[in-house]
C-alpha cells in the first residue's frame, strides 16, 4: 500500500494548477525567493549542523517568511521544541520550490505539504481569532503508530479536499487527468497510487465528506481550506462559490480563510 502523505507530496508539486507551486513559495518566502547562499546551506550542510541548522538559520534571518518564522516558533513551544516539528519536510519543500534544476526533489518531500498546510493552518487561526486546539500533526515530528495512522488519514482528507475543489467548476477533463498522472508518472509514483488519482479524479463532488470528516476540528477544516486554495485558480464564478460555501460549512471564520488567502498571495475580489 502506498503512503498517503508521499503522494499527496507528488499531487501537489506536479501542478496542479499553473498556480500551485507559485502559491505555496508565496507561503513560504517572503516574495517567493529565498537568497542562494541559504539554499546553498540547507543543501550541503555546511551550516554545521546540517538540514535543522541551515534551517534554523533561514528562519532567524527572513529567507522564509512569516507563515513559518513565527509559527514555528509557537508551534514548537506547544510541542516541547523546534525538534519536534517536521523541520526535514520543510526544508525539503523549500529545495524543491526553490532550488530548481539539479535540487528538485521529485515526489519525496518528507510530508513537507503537510508540513506547510499545517503552519498555514495554526498561523491563519490564530490570525482569525480561531485558535487550533493542537498543532496540527502534519506539522509535528511523527513518533508512533497512532500518530502515524492519524497523519496519514488526514494526508487522505486534505488530497480529497484539493480533488474536490478541482471539480468545482465542471469535471476534472481527460487531458488534465493524462497530464497530472504523466507527471506523477515522471516522479516515480507506482501504479497502484497512479490508479488511485485516477479514480478519485473520476468521483463526482462530495463535500458533505469533507465537511463531517473534519466536525469541530477547526485546525483539520482550516487545512482542508488552504489545501483547495492550492488546487484551482478561483478565477470563476463556480470556483468562487465553492471556496465560499466550504469555509462556511467548515465552520472557519471569515477572518481565519482571509488569512490562508492572503498567505498564499491571492486577493479577494
Amino acid at each position: 500500500m502506498f503512503n498517503m502523505s508521499d503522494l499527496l507530496d507528488a499531487f501537489t508539486q506536479s501542478g496542479v494548477t499553473k498556480s500551485t507551486n507559485q502559491r505555496m513559495k508565496t507561503a513560504l518566502t517572503e516574495g517567493g525567493k529565498a537568497p542562494e547562499s541559504m539554499l546553498s546551506g540547507l543543501f550541503s550542510g555546511s551550516s554545521g549542523g546540517g538540514l535543522g541548522d541551515a534551517l534554523s538559520k533561514m528562519l532567524g534571518s527572513g529567507g522564509i517568511g512569516s507563515t513559518f518564522g513565527n509559527v514555528l516558533e509557537d508551534a514548537g513551544k506547544a510541542v516541547g521544541g523546534k525538534r519536534n516539528l517536521k523541520v526535514g519536510g520543510i526544508g525539503a519543500l523549500v529545495g524543491a520550490l526553490l532550488g530548481g534544476g539539479g535540487r528538485s526533489m521529485g515526489g519525496a518531500l518528507g510530508g513537507g505539504v503537510m508540513a506547510l498546510l499545517g503552519a498555514m493552518a495554526f498561523s491563519a487561526l490564530k490570525k482569525g481569532g480561531q485558535p487550533a486546539a493542537e498543532v496540527p500533526i502534519g506539522l509535528k515530528a511523527v513518533e508512533t503508530p497512532e500518530e502515524k495512522e492519524k497523519l496519514e488519514r488526514e494526508a487522505g482528507l486534505i488530497f480529497q479536499a484539493m480533488i474536490n475543489a478541482a471539480k468545482a467548476d465542471g469535471q476534472i477533463d481527460k487531458n488534465e487527468v493524462s497530464r497530472i498522472v504523466g507527471k506523477l508518472d515522471e516522479m516515480g509514483i507506482d501504479a497502484e497510487a497512479k490508479q488511485f488519482v485516477m479514480a478519485e479524479m473520476q468521483k463526482p463532488m462530495d463535500t458533505d465528506a469533507l465537511v463531517r470528516a473534519a466536525a469541530d476540528q477547526p485546525g483539520l477544516g482550516a487545512q482542508l481550506y488552504a489545501a483547495s486554495l492550492l488546487a484551482i485558480e478561483v478565477d470563476t464564478p463556480d470556483e468562487k462559490a465553492y471556496l465560499k460555501d466550504l469555509g462556511s460549512r467548515l465552520g472557519l471564520k471569515p477572518d481565519v480563510t482571509a488569512a490562508l488567502e492572503q498567505t498564499i498571495g491571492m486577493n479577494r475580489t
